[in-house]
C-alpha cells in the first residue's frame, strides 16, 4: 500500500469507524480477494463492537500489499459517501512526484537486521518467491516455513538473514529491490522497511 494511501486510511480512521459496517459485506470481500486470510478474519471478528471491527480492520489493511487500499474501495460499494470521501482526501493530499525513490547510496549498502525485521513483517504471500529469487533453494525455503511453522514473520526473517550471510557484502538493498520486484511486491514495502 502506498504512504499517501495508508496516510488517507490514518486521517480518517475515526470517522470511518463510526460509519462503516464490516462484517456484512466488507470483510468478506477482502477476504474473497486474497486481502485478508482466514486468521486476520477471525481476528477482526472477535472484536466485540462494530467500531471496534473497523478499527482493527484498518489496522490490517495497510500491511496486506499494493492492492490492498483499491481493493478496500471496491469493497466500499454499499458505503458511497465513504468511498467518495477516501478519494477526495487522496487527490487533496500532497505528496512527492516519486513516492519510492530510494538513494543510490542505500541501494549499495547491506541490509541490517532491524530494516529485515520490518521487511519481513510487511511481505505477504510472496515471501517464498522473493527468498528464493534472492538465491536460497526450495529446500532452504521449505526449512525456513518448517522451522517457524507459528510466524510467518519469522521464518521470513531466518530465510532473509540466510541469504545475507551467504552472500556477505554482495546482499545489497539493490538486490534485494529488484527480486521484490520480481515477485511483484510494490517498490514502497522496501522503502517503508527502510523509513
Amino acid at each position: 500500500m502506498e504512504r499517501a494511501h495508508r496516510a488517507v486510511l490514518r486521517k480518517l480512521r475515526v470517522e470511518m469507524s463510526d460509519q462503516l459496517l464490516v462484517s456484512d459485506t466488507i470483510v468478506p470481500f477482502l477476504y474473497q480477494e486474497d486481502i485478508l486470510t482466514d486468521a486476520q478474519v477471525e481476528e477482526i471478528e472477535s472484536q466485540v463492537t462494530n467500531r471496534q471491527k473497523t478499527l482493527k480492520l484498518l489496522e490490517i489493511l495497510p500491511t496486506r500489499g499494493p492492492r490492498a487500499f483499491r481493493t478496500f474501495l471496491r469493497a466500499l460499494q454499499d458505503f458511497s459517501w465513504v468511498r467518495d470521501r477516501l478519494l477526495l482526501e487522496l487527490q487533496a493530499a500532497p505528496g512527492p512526484a516519486d513516492d519510492c525513490w530510494i538513494p543510490d547510496s542505500d541501494l549499495q549498502r547491506i541490509p541490517t537486521d532491524r530494516e529485515l525485521s520490518r521487511l519481513a513483517s510487511r511481505l505477504g504471500t510472496e515471501w517464498e518467491v522473493v527468498l528464493m529469487d534472492l538465491g536460497l533453494s526450495a529446500e532452504a525455503v521449505f526449512r525456513c516455513r518448517s522451522d517457524h511453522t507459528l510466524s510467518t514473520h519469522s521464518a521470513v526473517l531466518a530465510g532473509l538473514v540466510q541469504w545475507r550471510r551467504a552472500e556477505g557484502k554482495k546482499a545489497t538493498l539493490d538486490w534485494l529491490q529488484r527480486s521484490l520486484q520480481g515477485a511483484g511486491v510494490h517498490p514502497s514495502v522496501l522503502q517503508d522497511a527502510l523509513a
